[in-house]
């Protein structure tokens, strides 16, 4: 099988990627039909969640840049584990966790070669689960401050930051980021409400300076 490219120094950048750019094994070029199908299986979900994908793995890593490479990772490697995937309609829980993976894997990579992580500054989190009514977060998202936002994240640690993420931003039940953290149920409710707590303490400092 083909080596998988590396995320750090090859994949193309978001909106790059087609159904052409996704490798094919040497068992797959003996029989075009199926490997028609799995490309074309997986440049469907890449017009259907990439974007999606994209933001989370921005807001995990802090780095635009990085993201558009990883996100292409992220989809490379769904290509090669479309078995994997039982349900298409389980997709998007799916592909965040090959992209949680993925993203752990540059960020020891970079840890390794002494890089530091930086908010980039385009931190956003724009919920695809329904609008939000009056909670303190939903205070701190609707405020056009980034550098907030990113200092919210940043207090979180990597595990805290996807769950909320997954459950905030991108609308995935509880039972689905368990699914996908390894986590218990409860610990997950757990987790997302003290990562919420955070928000609110970063919230109230950012109400109580510009009241001075």
């Amino acid at each position: 099988m083909t080596a998988i490219r590396d995320p750090l120094l090859s994949c193309s950048k978001l909106g790059d990627a087609d159904a052409s750019s996704f490798p094919a094994s040497a068992a797959d070029a003996a029989d075009g039909s199926e490997l028609d199908v799995r490309r074309a299986t997986v440049a469907g979900l890449y017009a259907t969640h990439a974007p999606a994908v994209h933001r989370f793995l921005r807001d995990l890593l802090g780095d635009a840049t990085l993201a558009s490479d990883a996100t292409q990772e992220t989809f490379v490697r769904a290509f090669r584990r479309l078995a994997s995937l039982q349900e298409t309609g389980r997709a998007a829980p799916w592909l965040f966790g090959v992209a949680r993976n993925v993203s752990l894997e540059l960020r020891r990579a970079r840890g390794r070669a002494g890089r530091v992580f930086a908010a980039d500054g385009e931190r956003s989190l724009e919920s695809t689960a329904g609008p939000r009514h009056g909670s303190p977060e939903s205070q701190l998202l609707g405020k056009e401050t980034a550098g907030v936002l990113s200092a919210a994240l940043a207090r979180l640690s990597e595990d805290r930051r996807a769950a909320l993420l997954l459950r905030l931003d991108h609308g995935l039940a509880y039972e689905d980021i368990a699914q996908l953290m390894g986590w218990s149920l409860p610990k997950v409710k757990v987790e997302i409400h003290r990562a919420r707590e955070t928000l609110r303490a970063t919230l109230a400092e950012y109400e109580e300076g510009g009241a001075r």
